[in-house]
């Protein structure tokens, strides 16, 4: 590693070693720091890591899909992005994040939840890639998303393997 790794390349490590394949995390949070340091990550990064992961841990949110506000009569939450998240977020991500929305993938908390996680990141723009990561990283911290977990990892692996041929 360089010393030029971002928050968001300590993220994808620690997604790639120790969330993947539903591995349950055992080691402490020093024992992983640990590890990231000898990899050769740089210890302000790696507490950073940490500090963006609380803050998705720390989200207690009601996962509300789409169709219960047809049900209720309940008109879904329209959400304009200022300045700053539309210089970090592109058309297109921005297109994605209302898509995921109106299929019922997010609900208003976690779209919020995602947009505040972006903007953590210390990336001039991110792209859909990315923010398909976070995405994932957020869902995968929210009980009862389990479907909406599975149709991003799907979306995202699929990428990767269309991209690796």
């Amino acid at each position: 590693m360089t010393t030029s790794t971002s928050l968001f390349d300590v993220l994808m490590y620690l997604f790639d070693h120790c969330f993947a394949d539903d591995v349950e995390i055992t080691a402490s949070q020093s024992t992983l720091k640990r590890e990231l340091l000898m990899v050769g990550f740089g210890e302000r990064q790696i507490d950073r890591a940490f500090d963006w992961l609380a803050v998705i841990a720390s989200q207690n949110l009601i996962f509300e899909p789409a169709d219960s506000h047809a049900q209720t009569g309940q008109v879904a939450s329209h959400r304009t992005f200022n300045e700053q998240e539309t210089d970090k977020l592109n058309t297109e991500s921005r297109g994605f994040i209302l898509h995921l929305e109106q299929t019922g993938i997010l609900d208003a908390g976690s779209r919020e939840l995602i947009i505040d996680r972006i903007m953590a990141l210390e990336i001039e723009e991110i792209s859909l890639q990315q923010l398909k990561w976070v995405v994932l990283m957020v869902l995968l911290n929210q009980p009862g998303r389990e479907e909406s977990v599975c149709w991003m990892e799907s979306l995202v692996m699929d990428e990767m393997e269309a991209t690796r041929h």
